[in-house]
C-alpha cells in the first residue's frame, strides 16, 4: 500500500501530463533496442467448441478426428529482431497432438510485438503508446500503486474513441520516472479472430526493461458456426541484446539496403525436430496433469488408427473423398519432392470471382508448378484460365519463368495466351470521319472485332540494386472475331464508310516487336536467401519506361509502329492509420505505317478478377472498355487516400467491421476523350471490398461505376 504523502503526490500529478510523458518516453524507447536474439517457447492448447461439416474446408485450419476436440502444440524457436520492425523466426523443435505445426489462423504474429512501435503487428493494430494516438484512444488513470522499491506505478486504461479492428481496448502499468511499461493487456478483433493478450515486460534497470519476457494469449476463431478457442503461453530467453547506444553510429545513420542479417533464420532451411522427449529440457515449466492427459489420449488414438489401417482399407477410401473435397473448396498444395510443389486455386471459392459495372461477372482458375534447384536457380510454370460471363469470352494464359542468376534476379520468361478483343487503327480512323449525326447509337457498333493470340519471350536482369532491365520480343496474331457483315448490320452507316471498313479487314494481322523495359526503384531494401535476392520495400517511387518497335516481314508481320510508355507509382505512409497512393502514366503510339493495333501495356482493361489492391488502385472503374484501344496516346493520373473514420465514423454499430475507407480521384486525357474524371469512395472489410465511382466525360456526360471483390481469407 502507498503511504499518504505518496498518494497525495500522485493525485497532484495531472492525468494529461502523465499521458504526455508516457507518449514522449515511448517515442524514445521505440528503437532503443537495435537488435536482439532470443529463444521463444510457445505452448498452446486448442479446444474445438463447435464443429460442423464445413470445418475441414476452412482455409488454414487442420483436419481433426471425430473423437477428439482438444489438442496441444509446443514449439521452440530462434527469434531474431532488428530495428525498426523486422522479426525473423525459425522453429527448431515441435511436438504436439496435431500432425504438423498448425494453430488458429493469424495467431503467430501476436508473439512478435514491440509495444513501443506505432503498430503492434506490421502495419496493423495501432499501439496506445504511439505518438498522437490520443486522437484514437481515451486514457484514464484507474489507480496508483507502488512496487517493491517504492516506485510509483500508474495503472492506465485505454479505450478506442471509435469502434475499429485497428484499435485495442485494454490497460497498462507505467512506472513513474522511467515512464516505461511493466505490463500491458489488450483485447481486440482481427478478421475472424478475437484475441486477449497479456504481455509482461522486463524489470527496470535490466537489459530486458524494454522487452517482453512473457506473452499469454487467449484467442477464439469463429466461422460458419464453427468455433475454436486457443490458450497460448510463451516465454522468451534472451541470448543477445544490442542497445542503440552500443551500436556503431555508422551502422545506424548510413543507409544499408541489404537486410540479410535480419533474415538469417528465415534463410536457414534446416528442418525442425519433432522429438517429444527433447521438450523435457526446453519447457520453462513442466506439463500439468491435464496436458499430459491430452498427449496420452493422442498416443492411444494413433496406435488404434495404425492398427485399423492394417486391417481395413475403409479409412483410406474415406480420406480420398476428403481430398476431393479439399481440391474443390480449398487451396491445394502437393509436394512432389523436397524442392518441387504443385499448387492450384480452389474451384469453388468466392475469391476467384469479381463483379463490376464495366467488366461484369468474371471467374478465374490458377495452376502453378514451382521447383528449386541446388544452386538456388528456380523454375516456375503457371497457367490461368478464366471466363467473363458478361462478355461471354474465355481467357487463357500459360507461362514459364526460369531464374538462372538468382543474385541479380536474372530470369527468362516465356508466355503465351489470348488477350482482349480490340479493333485496329484503320477502323478507328474510319470512324473519325463519321459525322456525329450519322450514328444512332455508338455502342451498337462492335469495335471488338479481333481475337488476339500472343506470344512473348524476354530476359530480365537487375543491373544494380533497384535497377532492372528487360529485353525481349512480342508476337501477336489477330483474326476477326466474327464475319464483318454481322457487325455492320447492327448499325446504319453511310455506304462509303461501310465499304471502307470492310476493305480494311483482313483475315489475319501479324505483328512482331522487339521490346525493352527499364524499371528503377531508388533505395530498394532487400535480403539474400542463400543466393536468392528478395526485394522488400522502398520509401521512394518506382519508375518504369517501356518501349517496343513493330517490324515488318518477320513471321509475316505487317504492323510497323513504335510504342513508348512511362509509369510512376508510389505508396506514402501519411499518418498512424492513413496511406496515400498515387500513380502517373502516359503512353504514345508513333511512327505508324499501315495497320497497327492500339494495345498499351500499362493502360489496358482486365476482364478477369485481379483483387482490390492490384496496381495500387491505378485503374478506371467506370470507363467503357473500348476507350483503352481508341486513341494513339493517353495521359493519366490516380490518387487514392486510405484511412479509417473518414465518412462512416458516426455509424458506431457498423464501423468496427470497416477496416478502412478509401477516396479515389482518377484523371485521364486521350484522343476524343478529355478530360475524363472519376471520383470514388470505397470501404474495406475482412469479408469484402466495395467501391462506388462517379465519372465525368468531356464535362458533359455523367456516368456511374462500382466494383465488388471478396477478400475473406485473402489477407
Amino acid at each position: 500500500m502507498l503511504s499518504f504523502p505518496l498518494v497525495m503526490q500522485a493525485r497532484l500529478e495531472a492525468a494529461d501530463s502523465i499521458i504526455s510523458r508516457m507518449h514522449h518516453a515511448a517515442s524514445q524507447y521505440m528503437d532503443f533496442i537495435h537488435e536482439y536474439r532470443a529463444e521463444l517457447y510457445i505452448k498452446a492448447q486448442l479446444d474445438i467448441i463447435k464443429k460442423n461439416r464445413g470445418f475441414r474446408f476452412i482455409p488454414g485450419l487442420f483436419r481433426t478426428p471425430k473423437d477428439a476436440n482438444r489438442f496441444i502444440v509446443e514449439t521452440y524457436s530462434d527469434l531474431h529482431y532488428t530495428a525498426p520492425n523486422i522479426y525473423d523466426q525459425k522453429i527448431k523443435a515441435y511436438t504436439g497432438t496435431l500432425g504438423e505445426a498448425r494453430e488458429i489462423p493469424g495467431i503467430t504474429d501476436y508473439f512478435n510485438v514491440n509495444i513501443y512501435a506505432p503498430y503492434l503487428m506490421g502495419q496493423r493494430l495501432l499501439s496506445p503508446l504511439a505518438p498522437n494516438s490520443n486522437k484514437y484512444y481515451r486514457y484514464t488513470i484507474d489507480s496508483v500503486s507502488c512496487d517493491r522499491q517504492q516506485r510509483i506505478e500508474y495503472h492506465i486504461r485505454f479505450i478506442p474513441r471509435n469502434k475499429s479492428f485497428q484499435l485495442l481496448d485494454g490497460k497498462m502499468t507505467i512506472t513513474e520516472g522511467a515512464w516505461s511499461v511493466r505490463e500491458i493487456s489488450f483485447k481486440g478483433q482481427a478478421d475472424l479472430l478475437l484475441f486477449d493478450c497479456r504481455i509482461i515486460m522486463g524489470d527496470i534497470g535490466t537489459d530486458t526493461e524494454y522487452l517482453p519476457v512473457k506473452n499469454d494469449i487467449n484467442a477464439s476463431f469463429a466461422f460458419a458456426f464453427n468455433i475454436m478457442e486457443g490458450y497460448y503461453e510463451s516465454s522468451l530467453t534472451y541470448k543477445e541484446i544490442h542497445h542503440r547506444r552500443n551500436t556503431p553510429e555508422d551502422s545506424i545513420s548510413k543507409p544499408n539496403y541489404n537486410l540479410t542479417a535480419s533474415f538469417s533464420l528465415q534463410c536457414d532451411r534446416q528442418a525442425y525436430t519433432k522429438d517429444f522427449a527433447r521438450f523435457d529440457s526446453l519447457r520453462p515449466t513442466p506439463l500439468d496433469n491435464s496436458e499430459l492427459y491430452i498427449y496420452k489420449r493422442y498416443k492411444a488414438r494413433t496406435d488404434s488408427m495404425n492398427y485399423i489401417q492394417k486391417e481395413t482399407t475403409k479409412p483410406f477410401k474415406k480420406n480420398i473423398w476428403g481430398s476431393v473435397g479439399d481440391f474443390f473448396l480449398t487451396d491445394s498444395d502437393w509436394k512432389l519432392s523436397n524442392n518441387a510443389t504443385l499448387q492450384n486455386s480452389p474451384f469453388i471459392n468466392p475469391l476467384m470471382f469479381s463483379y463490376s459495372k464495366t467488366t461484369g461477372i468474371a471467374y478465374r482458375q490458377d495452376l502453378n508448378f514451382n521447383t528449386t534447384f541446388r544452386n538456388s536457380q528456380s523454375l516456375h510454370v503457371g497457367t490461368r484460365l478464366g471466363y467473363n460471363f458478361t462478355h461471354n469470352e474465355f481467357y487463357w494464359n500459360a507461362g514459364a519463368e526460369y531464374q538462372y542468376w538468382p543474385e541479380h534476379m536474372g530470369t527468362v520468361r516465356v508466355n503465351v495466351g489470348n488477350g482482349n478483343r480490340i479493333g485496329n487503327s484503320r477502323i478507328i480512323d474510319e470512324l473519325k470521319k463519321i459525322p456525329s449525326d450519322s450514328i444512332i447509337d455508338f455502342d451498337k457498333l462492335n469495335l471488338d472485332l479481333f481475337k488476339d493470340l500472343n506470344f512473348e519471350i524476354s530476359n530480365h536482369l537487375e543491373i544494380t540494386n533497384g535497377l532492372s532491365v528487360g529485353l525481349g520480343f512480342m508476337f501477336h496474331r489477330r483474326t476477326p472475331a466474327e464475319h464483318p457483315e454481322e457487325s455492320f448490320r447492327q448499325v446504319e452507316l453511310p455506304e462509303n464508310v461501310t465499304e471502307g471498313l470492310k476493305a480494311n479487314i483482313r483475315p489475319q494481322y501479324n505483328s512482331f516487336a522487339p521490346r525493352i523495359r527499364v524499371e528503377w526503384t531508388p533505395g530498394q531494401y532487400y535480403y539474400m536467401n542463400g543466393r536468392q535476392k528478395i526485394n522488400l520495400k522502398s520509401r521512394f517511387p518506382t519508375f518504369i519506361v517501356d518501349y517496343e518497335r513493330g517490324l515488318r516481314n518477320i513471321f509475316k508481320s505487317t504492323g510497323v509502329y513504335e510504342r513508348i510508355e512511362f509509369d510512376m507509382q508510389h505508396h506514402i505512409r501519411t499518418g498512424l492509420l492513413s496511406d496515400l497512393y498515387y500513380r502517373i502514366g502516359m503512353g504514345l503510339f508513333t511512327n505508324q505505317e499501315e495497320t497497327y493495333f492500339v494495345d498499351f501495356v500499362n493502360f489496358r482493361k482486365s476482364n478477369l478478377p485481379e483483387g482490390w489492391n492490384d496496381e495500387i488502385g491505378g485503374v478506371f472503374q467506370a470507363l467503357n472498355g473500348r476507350w483503352y484501344n481508341a486513341s494513339p496516346y493517353y495521359v493519366r493520373g490516380h490518387i487514392s487516400y486510405e484511412a479509417p473514420f473518414l465518412v462512416l465514423r458516426h455509424l458506431i454499430k457498423y464501423t468496427n467491421h470497416i477496416q478502412n475507407e478509401r477516396l479515389y480521384l482518377n484523371m485521364l486525357t486521350m484522343d476524343h476523350l478529355g478530360p475524363y474524371f472519376e471520383l470514388g469512395y470505397g470501404i474495406g472489410t475482412f469479408v469484402f471490398d466495395m467501391g462506388l465511382f462517379l465519372s465525368l466525360e468531356n464535362f458533359k456526360q455523367i456516368g456511374f461505376g462500382y466494383k465488388f471483390t471478396f477478400e475473406l481469407f485473402s489477407k
